[in-house]
């Protein structure tokens, strides 16, 4: 009776008559479409309307000029010198032993405490005449020590730079920690039979799987680093004499030291032209598209 059941249904149904949907694959739509795209331009054109008619006045000004170089200089050795110390320490404290556990919680205090009384102890250890490290370098060396934050441009804003690095390399080092751990152990054995061991090992293994996780960390460190206000407001302050501003504290100071908002907009909506592609190639590199086979 089944078997009857069975030839009627085909009978019915003959495979002439039964048409599978093709494997399509799903086209990947990374841009604004529809009301998004209406929404962001109505966002965006009165922050671009007032950059435009403030940017001759903005370029004219040496210290918005200054700023810029700054703020170039400060992603490009911030952020590079940040992620690449990361990258190697990660692969530090892949140590075994408990001691590298209680190091590695020591190496994270500077990422876990506030930033605010960071950044002025910092401020106060490099004053020119009182501060710690002078004062060490006199009783210890006997050498007065120079003005780090008081007299010479690229002294302050090195040192800006390298209170950055200190306050965020330790959470970039734990993000590529966590990721060198998630990579199987069975693949470094391999390597090792065929020979790999030691640097080879690191490049042929461990940075390939790696790579996307360490371009998706680098390009978000840049988008904060470029908002970043706390390490040059409360360490250098933007002196000596405004010269170590970067965008961020140059269009507080605009807005509210000087009562010019709109100067302030103009100058925090020329990271636009940075931020806008930072911002695009990240929703790339994190966007995933479904494909049906």
């Amino acid at each position: 009776m089944a078997d009857v059941q069975v030839l009627r249904t085909v009978e019915a149904f003959p495979p002439q008559a039964v048409s599978l949907p093709r494997p399509r694959r799903q086209a990947r739509r990374l841009g604004l479409q529809g009301s998004e795209f209406t929404w962001a331009i109505a966002f965006i054109i009165p922050y671009a309307a007032v950059f435009l008619a403030l940017y001759a006045e903005l370029m004219s000004e040496p210290i918005y000029q200054r700023t810029l170089v700054n703020t170039t200089l400060y992603l490009a050795i911030g952020v590079n010198l940040k992620m690449f110390g990361a990258l190697l320490l990660s692969g530090f404290f892949m140590r075994r032993g408990w001691w590298m556990k209680g190091l590695l919680l020591i190496f994270v205090l500077p990422w876990a405490v506030p930033a605010l009384p960071s950044f002025m102890s910092i401020h106060w250890m490099l004053n020119g005449q009182w501060g710690l490290l002078n004062n060490m370098l006199w009783n210890v060396f006997g050498i007065d020590g120079p003005g780090w934050l008081e007299t010479s441009r690229w002294l302050a804003l090195g040192s800006v730079i390298t209170s950055h690095i200190w306050r965020w390399m330790p959470f970039w080092t734990v993000i590529l920690l966590a990721g060198r751990m998630a990579i199987p152990q069975e693949l470094y054995e391999a390597a090792e039979i065929d020979g790999a061991t030691g640097f080879k090992r690191f490049t042929c293994v461990t940075f390939p799987l790696l790579a996307n996780l360490y371009l998706v960390c680098t390009l978000l460190s840049t988008l904060f680093t470029l908002g970043d206000f706390n390490s040059v407001f409360f360490v250098s302050g933007g002196g000596p004499a405004l010269s170590t501003h970067v965008l961020a504290t140059l269009g507080i100071r605009d807005a509210f030291e000087i009562a010019r908002p709109e100067l302030g907009v103009a100058v925090v909506m020329s990271a636009l032209p940075l931020m806008i592609p930072l911002v695009i190639l990240l929703m790339r590199k994190l966007h995933t598209t479904e494909v049906t086979l």
